[in-house]
């Protein structure tokens, strides 16, 4: 029952479980408290924020554990533009992408609606923002740029080097939602030149309900959760032990698997994207530029001459064992097509139509095989109901 569904969740890994354990059951103390179990907890919380720090090429005291990548990506874009940083810069326009996530995207909404200069920008055809679309667009108001460095939904990356020095020429700051990117792209944050950097545990083997926020040394931010001085009261709360040891130790596992796992994965992907042009000919509209990350493969089907049902396209190849989306998982259930699709210039009826996979750690070559071999079946059974 192939599973290709990661870039929406990764399973769990076991030695990611391990590490859990102990704080789960006997070790049970707050950080913040000041006996024995507290500071048992705290030096765990600590060696975690060391350890994801190494991964960025950071300081430990740059990274903010956070309840996961939406809301590191809300904090991004209001710690910079809201509030007293706000008064103090100056500048409280935001510019972004078209083809961000919705926790970018619905975040920009909510500023326009509070009278801040928010400017979305259209994608090239292959879903990226190029920088000289970027440079048009910045101006005196701009304090931040957001831009993702990999597209949860076509695996398509972003130059996000040259976006973050087109944004500090201008005298922004900027940010990137590298989700994604864990175990699959470097997230060397000075090779990025990125001021903010968002990442989620349980797009690379943690768990859900944690992330991460890097925010640069003299980056003006504010926290937007108050209530208490954790994370040096950039994020009030006690921090989910538990499951900041897990996310740490995901994440250095991924990265020391990432190029042999790239490898592994783009040879599986070149196959998958081979396989269904054999089985799908000029019928299959395929979005995934060859130089995408390594793991997502985004497919749509022409009418022929009606258009497939793409919501029966999906649950019948669950129904088979095949597990993937249409795009992005915080999005399940609506009947639209995809916003990343749409602003990338895709016709509705391919855009309804769509399947994304997703490739992850334990993904085999049998998975590959099986899910074409479905989806061949699948899609003829459908064409054969609406002839």
């Amino acid at each position: 029952m192939p599973y290709l569904d990661h870039a929406a969740t990764t399973p769990l890994r076991p030695e990611v479980l391990t590490a859990m354990l102990p704080y789960l059951r006997e070790q049970h103390g707050n950080p913040s408290s000041l006996h024995g179990p507290g500071r048992r907890a705290r030096v765990a919380v600590d060696r975690a924020r060391e350890q994801v720090a190494d991964v960025l090429g950071a300081e430990p005291s740059e990274v903010v554990f956070t309840s996961g990548g939406t809301e590191a990506d809300n904090a991004a874009l209001r710690g910079v533009l809201t509030g007293e940083v706000a008064r103090q810069t100056g500048r409280r326009g935001l510019v972004t992408s078209a083809v961000e996530h919705h926790a970018v995207l619905h975040t920009a909404q909510a500023l326009a609606a509070d009278g801040h200069p928010v400017l979305i920008l259209p994608p090239d055809a292959r879903g990226v923002l190029t920088p000289d679309a970027l440079a048009d667009a910045l101006d005196a108001s701009t304090g931040l740029v957001s831009a993702m460095l990999v597209n949860n939904e076509t695996g398509s990356v972003n130059p996000v080097r040259e976006l973050a020095d087109v944004a500090h020429a201008a005298g922004a700051f900027f940010h990137t939602d590298a989700v994604q990117a864990a175990g699959l792209l470097p997230l060397d944050v000075d090779r990025l030149d990125a001021d903010l950097l968002s990442l989620s545990a349980h797009k690379c083997g943690g768990p859900k309900g944690v992330g991460a926020l890097y925010v640069r040394a003299g980056t003006p931010f504010a926290g937007i959760q108050t209530g208490g001085a954790q994370e040096r009261a950039r994020r009030g709360g006690t921090e989910n032990v538990a499951g900041i040891v897990g996310f740490a130790e995901a994440l250095v596992l991924a990265e020391a698997e990432r190029e042999a796992t790239g490898a592994r994965l783009s040879a599986l992907l070149g196959t998958l994207r081979t396989d269904l042009v054999a089985a799908f000919g000029d019928r299959l509209v395929i979005h995934t530029p060859p130089d995408a990350a390594p793991h997502i493969l985004s497919v749509s089907f022409r009418p022929a001459p009606d258009p497939l049902d793409g919501e029966m396209l999906l649950a019948a190849l669950d129904l088979d064992g095949v597990s993937v989306s249409a795009g992005s998982a915080c999005t399940s259930g609506a009947l639209e097509p995809s916003h990343v699709l749409l602003a990338m210039g895709v016709e509705r009826d391919s855009a309804g139509a769509t399947v994304r996979f997703s490739l992850g750690h334990p993904t085999t070559s049998a998975d590959v095989a099986d899910a074409v071999a479905s989806l061949t079946r699948i899609v003829a059974r459908l064409d054969a109901v609406t002839a």
